[in-house]
Protein backbone atom coordinates (compact mmCIF):
# COMPACT_ATOMS: atom_id res chain seq x y z
CA UNK A 1 0.00 0.00 0.00
CA UNK A 2 2.72 2.48 0.79
CA UNK A 3 3.82 1.87 -3.09
CA UNK A 4 0.58 3.37 -4.05
CA UNK A 5 -0.62 -0.38 -5.44
CA UNK A 6 -3.72 -0.43 -7.52
CA UNK A 7 -6.57 -1.69 -4.77
CA UNK A 8 -7.73 -4.39 -7.40
CA UNK A 9 -4.46 -5.70 -8.07
CA UNK A 10 -3.68 -5.47 -4.11
CA UNK A 11 -6.71 -7.08 -3.61
CA UNK A 12 -5.96 -9.66 -6.34
CA UNK A 13 -3.03 -10.98 -4.71
CA UNK A 14 -4.18 -11.11 -1.45
CA UNK A 15 -7.01 -13.47 -2.73
CA UNK A 16 -4.59 -15.19 -4.69
CA UNK A 17 -1.90 -16.20 -1.96
CA UNK A 18 -4.39 -16.51 0.89
CA UNK A 19 -6.05 -19.01 -1.24
CA UNK A 20 -3.39 -21.43 -2.15
CA UNK A 21 -3.62 -25.10 -1.62
CA UNK A 22 -1.20 -27.99 -1.99
CA UNK A 23 -0.41 -31.28 -2.28
CA UNK A 24 2.48 -33.67 -2.00
CA UNK A 25 3.33 -36.55 -4.44
CA UNK A 26 5.32 -39.66 -3.25
CA UNK A 27 5.85 -41.77 -6.23
CA UNK A 28 2.14 -42.40 -7.64
CA UNK A 29 0.46 -41.56 -4.30
CA UNK A 30 -0.92 -37.86 -3.44
CA UNK A 31 -1.34 -36.24 0.31
CA UNK A 32 -4.82 -34.72 0.52
CA UNK A 33 -4.44 -30.66 0.09
CA UNK A 34 -3.30 -28.77 3.33
CA UNK A 35 -3.67 -24.68 3.15
CA UNK A 36 -0.06 -23.04 2.92
CA UNK A 37 -0.32 -19.54 4.93
CA UNK A 38 3.06 -18.23 4.20
CA UNK A 39 5.54 -17.63 1.51
CA UNK A 40 5.36 -17.34 -2.13
CA UNK A 41 4.72 -20.05 -5.31
CA UNK A 42 8.02 -21.60 -5.88
CA UNK A 43 8.68 -21.09 -9.92
CA UNK A 44 6.26 -18.10 -10.65
CA UNK A 45 7.50 -15.15 -12.15
CA UNK A 46 5.89 -12.74 -9.84
CA UNK A 47 7.76 -14.53 -6.54
CA UNK A 48 11.35 -12.95 -6.89
CA UNK A 49 9.28 -9.12 -6.61
CA UNK A 50 7.26 -9.95 -4.00
CA UNK A 51 10.04 -11.23 -2.21
CA UNK A 52 11.58 -8.18 -2.54
CA UNK A 53 9.49 -5.84 -1.26
CA UNK A 54 8.81 -8.24 2.01
CA UNK A 55 12.46 -7.83 2.14
CA UNK A 56 12.91 -3.80 1.19
CA UNK A 57 12.90 -2.90 4.83
CA UNK A 58 16.14 -4.89 5.58
CA UNK A 59 17.98 -2.45 2.96
CA UNK A 60 16.24 0.53 4.22
CA UNK A 61 17.38 -0.22 7.70
CA UNK A 62 21.34 -0.88 6.45
CA UNK A 63 20.94 2.58 4.44
CA UNK A 64 21.91 4.50 7.49
CA UNK A 65 25.38 2.58 8.11
CA UNK A 66 28.05 4.68 6.32
CA UNK A 67 30.91 2.36 4.92
CA UNK A 68 28.74 -0.45 4.97
CA UNK A 69 26.38 -2.18 2.21
CA UNK A 70 24.02 -4.73 1.78
CA UNK A 71 23.04 -6.61 -2.01
CA UNK A 72 19.61 -8.58 -2.35
CA UNK A 73 19.06 -11.07 -4.03
CA UNK A 74 15.91 -12.66 -3.52
CA UNK A 75 17.55 -14.35 -0.19
CA UNK A 76 21.03 -13.90 -1.27
CA UNK A 77 22.39 -11.89 1.11
CA UNK A 78 25.77 -9.99 0.85
CA UNK A 79 26.86 -8.16 3.12
CA UNK A 80 29.93 -5.48 2.62
CA UNK A 81 32.33 -4.25 5.40
CA UNK A 82 35.84 -2.52 5.87
CA UNK A 83 36.69 -4.37 9.01
CA UNK A 84 35.29 -6.60 11.91
CA UNK A 85 33.46 -4.58 13.58
CA UNK A 86 31.95 -3.20 10.61
CA UNK A 87 30.40 -6.51 9.69
CA UNK A 88 29.27 -7.54 13.31
CA UNK A 89 27.34 -4.10 13.38
CA UNK A 90 25.58 -4.90 10.16
CA UNK A 91 24.96 -8.50 11.25
CA UNK A 92 23.15 -7.42 13.92
CA UNK A 93 20.93 -4.91 12.21
CA UNK A 94 19.86 -7.27 9.81
CA UNK A 95 19.53 -9.84 12.02
CA UNK A 96 17.26 -7.63 14.05
CA UNK A 97 15.32 -6.73 10.72
CA UNK A 98 14.95 -10.22 10.29
CA UNK A 99 13.62 -11.24 13.61
CA UNK A 100 10.67 -8.56 13.18
CA UNK A 101 9.46 -10.37 9.81
CA UNK A 102 9.75 -14.03 11.60
CA UNK A 103 12.82 -14.47 9.66
CA UNK A 104 16.29 -15.92 10.67
CA UNK A 105 19.97 -16.04 9.44
CA UNK A 106 21.15 -19.61 8.28
CA UNK A 107 24.06 -19.96 10.17
CA UNK A 108 24.99 -23.18 8.12
CA UNK A 109 24.37 -21.68 4.80
CA UNK A 110 26.10 -18.18 6.03
CA UNK A 111 30.17 -17.68 5.23
CA UNK A 112 32.65 -14.72 5.73
CA UNK A 113 35.34 -14.00 3.74
CA UNK A 114 38.04 -11.60 3.53
CA UNK A 115 39.64 -9.70 0.61
CA UNK A 116 42.44 -7.30 0.94
CA UNK A 117 46.13 -6.89 1.98
CA UNK A 118 45.40 -8.76 5.59
CA UNK A 119 43.58 -11.48 4.11
CA UNK A 120 45.81 -13.99 5.50
CA UNK A 121 45.60 -12.75 8.94
CA UNK A 122 43.12 -14.87 11.04
CA UNK A 123 39.81 -13.38 12.51
CA UNK A 124 36.96 -13.77 15.61
CA UNK A 125 34.16 -15.44 14.90
CA UNK A 126 31.53 -13.59 13.58
CA UNK A 127 28.63 -14.18 16.67
CA UNK A 128 24.59 -14.07 15.74
CA UNK A 129 21.97 -15.33 18.24
CA UNK A 130 21.93 -18.37 16.03
CA UNK A 131 25.14 -19.26 16.16
CA UNK A 132 29.09 -18.42 14.73
CA UNK A 133 29.70 -17.70 11.17
CA UNK A 134 32.82 -19.30 9.75
CA UNK A 135 35.72 -17.84 7.99
CA UNK A 136 36.39 -19.86 4.23
CA UNK A 137 38.66 -19.54 1.47
CA UNK A 138 35.86 -19.46 -0.88
CA UNK A 139 32.39 -18.28 -1.04
CA UNK A 140 29.88 -19.21 -3.66
CA UNK A 141 27.28 -16.09 -4.60
CA UNK A 142 24.43 -16.09 -7.33
CA UNK A 143 26.81 -19.26 -9.20
CA UNK A 144 29.97 -17.25 -9.09
CA UNK A 145 32.62 -17.92 -6.35
CA UNK A 146 34.93 -15.36 -5.45
CA UNK A 147 38.48 -16.34 -3.36
CA UNK A 148 40.18 -15.06 -0.57
CA UNK A 149 42.62 -12.82 -1.74
CA UNK A 150 44.19 -9.32 -2.14
CA UNK A 151 41.72 -8.36 -4.27
CA UNK A 152 38.72 -9.23 -5.65
CA UNK A 153 39.67 -12.59 -7.26
CA UNK A 154 37.27 -15.50 -8.92
CA UNK A 155 37.78 -18.91 -8.79
CA UNK A 156 37.23 -20.92 -11.90
CA UNK A 157 37.77 -24.36 -10.63
CA UNK A 158 34.21 -25.07 -9.94
CA UNK A 159 33.52 -24.11 -13.33
CA UNK A 160 35.63 -26.27 -15.03
CA UNK A 161 34.56 -29.13 -13.06
CA UNK A 162 31.34 -28.70 -13.90
CA UNK A 163 32.18 -28.35 -17.66
CA UNK A 164 33.87 -31.88 -17.40
CA UNK A 165 31.07 -33.11 -16.18
CA UNK A 166 28.43 -31.67 -18.51
CA UNK A 167 30.82 -32.79 -21.14
CA UNK A 168 29.79 -36.52 -20.61
CA UNK A 169 27.68 -35.55 -24.14
CA UNK A 170 31.00 -36.22 -26.00
CA UNK A 171 31.58 -39.72 -24.62
CA UNK A 172 27.88 -40.68 -25.52
CA UNK A 173 27.93 -38.96 -28.98
CA UNK A 174 31.41 -38.91 -30.04
CA UNK A 175 31.37 -43.08 -31.88
CA UNK A 176 27.35 -41.95 -33.30
CA UNK A 177 27.75 -38.39 -34.49
CA UNK A 178 29.30 -35.63 -36.45
CA UNK A 179 32.22 -33.57 -35.60
CA UNK A 180 29.62 -30.79 -36.01
CA UNK A 181 27.17 -32.25 -33.84
CA UNK A 182 29.16 -32.82 -30.85
CA UNK A 183 31.08 -29.04 -31.29
CA UNK A 184 27.04 -27.76 -31.55
CA UNK A 185 26.35 -29.80 -28.26
CA UNK A 186 29.08 -28.93 -26.33
CA UNK A 187 28.84 -24.68 -27.16
CA UNK A 188 25.10 -25.21 -26.46
CA UNK A 189 25.08 -27.09 -23.25
CA UNK A 190 28.63 -26.90 -21.94
CA UNK A 191 30.45 -23.87 -22.63
CA UNK A 192 27.43 -21.98 -20.76
CA UNK A 193 28.80 -23.22 -17.85
CA UNK A 194 32.04 -22.59 -17.98
CA UNK A 195 31.04 -18.85 -18.94
CA UNK A 196 28.52 -18.24 -16.21
CA UNK A 197 28.93 -14.69 -15.05
CA UNK A 198 32.12 -14.22 -16.04
CA UNK A 199 31.88 -10.99 -17.68
CA UNK A 200 31.05 -9.35 -14.04
CA UNK A 201 34.28 -10.98 -13.08
CA UNK A 202 37.78 -9.33 -13.86
CA UNK A 203 39.95 -12.36 -14.98
CA UNK A 204 43.91 -12.52 -15.00
CA UNK A 205 45.51 -13.50 -18.25
CA UNK A 206 46.40 -16.93 -16.25
CA UNK A 207 42.70 -17.79 -15.51
CA UNK A 208 41.83 -16.89 -19.61
CA UNK A 209 44.60 -18.92 -20.73
CA UNK A 210 43.73 -22.03 -18.13
CA UNK A 211 39.95 -21.42 -19.90
CA UNK A 212 41.60 -21.84 -23.28
CA UNK A 213 43.33 -24.75 -22.44
CA UNK A 214 39.61 -26.61 -21.14
CA UNK A 215 38.37 -26.57 -24.87
CA UNK A 216 41.96 -26.79 -26.34
CA UNK A 217 42.31 -30.33 -24.74
CA UNK A 218 38.47 -31.21 -26.08
CA UNK A 219 39.74 -30.07 -29.36
CA UNK A 220 42.86 -32.48 -28.90
CA UNK A 221 40.31 -35.02 -27.92
CA UNK A 222 37.60 -34.91 -30.36
CA UNK A 223 40.31 -34.84 -33.68
CA UNK A 224 42.71 -37.08 -32.05
CA UNK A 225 45.50 -34.62 -32.46
CA UNK A 226 48.01 -32.95 -29.96
CA UNK A 227 48.59 -30.22 -32.59
CA UNK A 228 47.89 -27.06 -31.11
CA UNK A 229 47.99 -25.51 -34.44
CA UNK A 230 46.03 -28.64 -36.12
CA UNK A 231 43.05 -27.89 -33.22
CA UNK A 232 43.36 -23.62 -34.03
CA UNK A 233 42.49 -24.58 -38.00
CA UNK A 234 39.62 -26.96 -36.88
CA UNK A 235 38.53 -24.03 -33.96
CA UNK A 236 38.41 -21.76 -37.15
CA UNK A 237 37.03 -23.92 -39.58
CA UNK A 238 34.13 -24.72 -37.02
CA UNK A 239 33.83 -21.40 -35.74
CA UNK A 240 34.09 -22.09 -32.13
CA UNK A 241 35.53 -18.71 -30.29
CA UNK A 242 37.63 -19.98 -27.44
CA UNK A 243 36.28 -18.85 -23.78
CA UNK A 244 38.69 -15.56 -23.89
CA UNK A 245 37.32 -14.46 -27.37
CA UNK A 246 33.91 -14.71 -25.75
CA UNK A 247 34.71 -13.21 -21.87
CA UNK A 248 36.27 -9.73 -24.10
CA UNK A 249 32.85 -9.88 -25.99
CA UNK A 250 30.29 -10.59 -22.98
CA UNK A 251 32.10 -8.46 -20.94
CA UNK A 252 32.16 -5.25 -23.30
CA UNK A 253 28.52 -5.68 -23.99
CA UNK A 254 27.89 -6.04 -20.04
CA UNK A 255 29.80 -2.87 -19.24
CA UNK A 256 27.46 -1.12 -22.24
CA UNK A 257 24.40 -2.80 -20.61
CA UNK A 258 24.91 -1.37 -16.73
CA UNK A 259 26.20 1.68 -18.32
CA UNK A 260 22.59 2.39 -19.84
CA UNK A 261 20.95 0.69 -16.77
CA UNK A 262 22.76 3.92 -14.72
CA UNK A 263 22.03 6.50 -17.04
CA UNK A 264 18.20 5.49 -17.71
Amino acid sequence: MKRFIPNELLSLLEFWLSSCHLRVKWDNAWSDPFHLGFGVSQGSVLSPDLFAVYLDDLTSSCSSLRGLYIVLYADDILLIAPSMCGLQNLLRVCEDELVKIDMLVNTHKSYCLRIGPRHNNRCLSVLLSTGDILWVDEVRYLGVFIARSCSFKCSLEYAKKSFYRANAIFAKTSRCASEEVTLHLVKSKCLPILLYGLEACPLTKSNLQSSDFVINQLFMRLFKTSNIDTVKCCQEYFNFDLPSVLWTKRMLRFEVNFYLYLSS
